[in-house]
């Protein structure tokens, strides 16, 4: 099994727009250490972060943060450890497209 450790997806989205940060490549598993959200406004904004098992169609159960306050010109930094199969999707989602989304962890592939 070979590992590598990289930056796994940036986005920074449209407002209010759900967005795909990061979809696992077939034949791999995924490990994500860090989430990093920054705010890159003079005010507080709020995202929303889901996980959605074989890209299934977002609904409730698949967020992991939900209307979260980044206050102004801050960042928020989660540290998970989340492991995600073939074809699990991260979806993002600001209320500003003053926000910025950025992922780091390891892909493994056999």
């Amino acid at each position: 099994m070979a590992n590598a450790y990289k930056v796994l997806g940036q986005v920074a989205p449209a407002a209010t727009t759900d967005t795909t940060l990061y979809t696992v490549p077939s034949a791999t598993e995924t490990v994500i250490s860090t989430i990093v959200v920054a705010n890159r406004s003079a005010g507080d904004l709020t995202y929303n972060i889901a996980i959605r098992p074989d890209g299934a169609t977002l609904a409730n159960e698949h967020y992991i943060a939900k209307t979260v306050t980044v206050g102004a010109s801050d960042s928020t930094t989660i540290t998970l450890g989340l492991t995600l199969n073939a074809a699990d999707v991260i979806t993002v989602q600001g209320s500003s497209e003053d926000l910025s989304f950025n992922i780091f962890g390891s892909e493994i592939t056999a």
